[in-house]
């Protein structure tokens, strides 16, 4: 399964970050997301707007409710790898803004297919002074089909936990895009990668804009 095809499930889970208030430094990571995610799942099911594919409004929505919650710097360390330490201090915002911009993008286009999914999440193995913990569910469909297994990794911050990769069905995002950084790098170096990014997002913003 292709990485944007596995990203409705990816959206469904980083969607549960969404109405997270201020107790959420004090909230536990499993009980933030459960909490949460029928919220957002219920508003995306019944936004006329979303299921229409209005990309001002799902856009709209991915910005001001999702991402905030996403650590999009630690995301982007993370799937530079050793080169992150290579890149100039300009090099590493252009690049969290395209990687940023990648991935909204990417939730917005899963997000006006959400429809009948529901979560459930497994009992939280953490030790209660941990800051850096994995949640463990499954999205399941009342159309059939095997549940899409999702674990999420968390890390606590100074203003909560913010959503920083996700598995789905066996395969870390971070550690996928790692792979195309790398070989981006290898190809043109750090700019390289920037330009790579760029260019695909403003393919992406053609796309959406044609709607």
């Amino acid at each position: 399964m292709k990485i944007f095809t596995k990203f409705l499930a990816v959206t469904i889970a980083a969607s549960a970050f969404a109405f997270a208030g201020a107790a959420s430094a004090q909230e536990a990571p499993d009980a933030l997301v459960k909490r949460i995610s029928s919220e957002v799942l219920d508003t995306a099911r019944s936004d006329k707007d979303i299921q229409s594919g209005n990309n001002n409004r799902i856009m709209q929505l991915v910005e001001q409710k999702i991402l905030p919650y996403v650590d999009f710097e630690h995301m982007t360390r993370l799937a530079a790898g050793r080169f992150w330490r290579q890149a100039t201090p300009d090099q590493q915002n252009q690049l969290i803004t395209e990687f940023r911009s990648l991935l909204v993008y990417t939730y917005a286009g899963a997000l006006s297919q959400v429809r009948d999914q529901k979560i459930e999440f497994k009992p939280l193995r953490a030790a209660a002074g941990d800051t850096d913990v994995e949640v463990n569910s499954q999205v399941i469909s009342s159309r059939g089909g095997e549940p899409i297994q999702i674990s999420y990794r968390l890390e606590k911050k100074g203003d909560g936990w913010k959503l920083y990769d996700v598995n789905v069905l066996g395969a870390w995002l971070v550690e996928a895009y790692k792979g195309t950084f790398t070989s981006e790098i290898n190809r043109g170096g750090i700019d390289g990668l920037i330009k790579a990014l760029s260019d695909k997002n403003k393919q992406l913003a053609a796309r959406a804009n044609k709607k």
